[in-house]
């Protein structure tokens, strides 16, 4: 097993491609769609996830697609399972597994991640159904005296028992600590927290007994906070960003796939290109991005089986982009 974890995690951040996560909850796509004037219908979420998985060539550029339990669980146009369809193309199917953030008791401001119970089993059931890679998120808050070590000890250890289920399980997961961009703070003071959040992370993945080269971190990048008055350049964020990951990321680890964390389509594009002008790394440096891949193509589509093809180019255009990105 410990072999099929370790070909399963270089597959998702090898040969240059890059993960597309379309995980969104029903209550998240039907904002999506709302936004640009799209009925929120089940049969429009579904067509829009066709739209997007029977992209010609996405595999090009595509190694893995992150799907949530509902879309999982259904069934493309024709009667083929979504997993089956994305292994069909050439593409490992994942699924997300956490159910979550919720407020973390005596933690004002903060949140734990659950859906921890139940999950051995669940994991099976997706095993069965075609699965290769979970992924769970937690969110780490950057404010007037948060994170918490609180909240990063919690974060942290049901992340560890996570990953250490999906590789029982025989799954490769995907670790997603994600420190916000959302505030006024600096780039100094993300680089601070993340540098601190993975420390601890990884502290408890090794604790729990984690094949860290079965594992793709997901990080976000180091950023300045939305709010800031100074943004940092492209050339700071790779900088900055790179220089925490030396510090705290293993050698072990096959691979970094960055979020985009709310970055515009372009600048997270950007980011990851400088990253990898930055040299040679320990760690494949790829992306996982959500609404940097999809928005575009969500906007061309705009539900119209007529536009199909328009959205699809859209989705391949910013997907090689990326691609192209890692090659920089």
């Amino acid at each position: 097993m410990t072999e099929q974890l370790r070909t399963i995690a270089r597959t998702l951040v090898g040969g240059g491609r890059g993960i597309l996560a379309a995980d969104e909850s029903i209550t998240t796509m039907n904002k999506r769609l709302a936004k640009v004037g799209i009925e929120q219908t089940e049969e429009n979420r579904q067509a829009y996830r066709e739209m997007l998985l029977t992209t010609p060539g996405l595999s090009q550029w595509i190694s893995g697609v992150i799907l949530s339990d509902d879309v999982f669980r259904g069934r493309m146009s024709d009667g083929t399972p979504f997993p089956e369809a994305v292994a069909k193309a050439g593409i490992l199917p994942g699924i997300k597994v956490d159910t979550g953030a919720k407020p973390l008791a005596n933690a004002p401001g903060e949140t734990v991640t659950e859906g921890l119970d139940g999950l051995r089993d669940r994991l099976k059931e997706y095993a069965s159904m075609g699965a290769q890679f979970t992924k769970w998120r937690a969110v780490i808050d950057i404010g007037p005296g948060l994170p918490t070590t609180r909240a990063l000890d919690a974060n942290a250890h049901a992340m560890a028992r996570y990953a250490a289920l999906v590789q029982e399980a025989g799954l490769v997961p995907i670790v997603e600590p994600e420190v916000l961009m959302d505030g006024d703070h600096t780039i100094e003071r993300c680089a601070e927290v993340t540098e601190v959040t993975h420390h601890v992370f990884f502290a408890a993945l090794n604790a729990a007994g984690v094949l860290l080269e079965g594992i793709v971190l997901k990080p976000n990048m180091v950023v300045s906070g939305a709010g800031s008055e100074r943004q940092a350049g492209v050339e700071e964020v790779a900088e900055a960003t790179i220089t925490v990951l030396k510090r705290t990321v293993p050698a072990a680890v096959p691979g970094v796939a960055f979020l985009s964390g709310g970055q515009s389509d372009e600048l997270a594009t950007a980011h990851l290109a400088a990253m990898n002008k930055l040299g040679p790394m320990p760690w494949e440096l790829s992306f996982s991005f959500g609404r940097a891949l999809v928005a575009a193509a969500l906007d061309a589509w705009h539900g119209l089986a007529a536009q199909t093809a328009a959205g699809q180019e859209a989705l391949a255009t910013r997907s090689r982009n990326n691609a192209m990105a890692r090659a920089a």
